[in-house]
């Protein structure tokens, strides 16, 4: 009896084994391009900028995902599209309302889901005190998030003005 009851665990062992062989392995996920994501958000930023300074405050949302927060310095919280929309309607208001941007970096996350945008950034506006040009330098951080439709959308950013550069101490 003992060696019909090794025989049978035997057999069992064998048989889940062998089962468990014919099991379809996963699906091996494709590898993530990180270039190509980078070159993507890249260009939706660029696209951004140009929106903006195209004073089109509808298109420069439409960058936006569903729960976008944008976070600036001195200012409350701008939450979801439409506290974006209201936000940028106010900004490109201002005919001397312009933008640009350098030193521009796109890290890739390394399941290819999201990418973090920064540059460094120059923002011409009209002051509202002295009614005259002024100018800011800062860091702009973007959080994008990859949509279920394959597209690339703002889920945070963070503005951050600097100091103006020192001035040249003459000889």
């Amino acid at each position: 009896m003992t060696k019909t009851l090794l025989a049978g665990g035997v057999a069992a062992t064998l048989l889940v084994v062998s089962l468990g062989g014919c099991q379809k392995p996963e699906a091996a996920k494709p590898a993530v391009d990180a270039g190509k994501i980078a070159d993507a958000v890249k260009a939706d930023a660029q696209q951004l900028v140009a929106d903006f300074n195209a004073h089109d405050a509808v298109k420069s949302v439409a960058h936006d995902a569903p729960g976008f927060v944008g976070m600036a310095h001195g200012s409350a919280n701008v939450v979801g599209p439409d506290g974006d929309l209201a936000a940028t309607k106010l900004q490109v208001a201002d005919p001397a309302t312009k933008i640009t941007v350098k030193d521009e970096t796109v890290d890739v996350a390394v399941a290819g889901d999201m990418a973090i945008y920064r540059a460094t950034y120059t923002f011409t506006f009209t002051d509202p005190k002295t009614k005259t040009p002024k100018t800011e330098i800062g860091n702009w951080l973007i959080g994008y998030k990859a949509q279920s439709d394959g597209t690339w959308k703002i889920a945070w950013d963070v503005v951050s003005d600097t100091p103006a550069p020192a001035a040249a101490k003459s000889a």
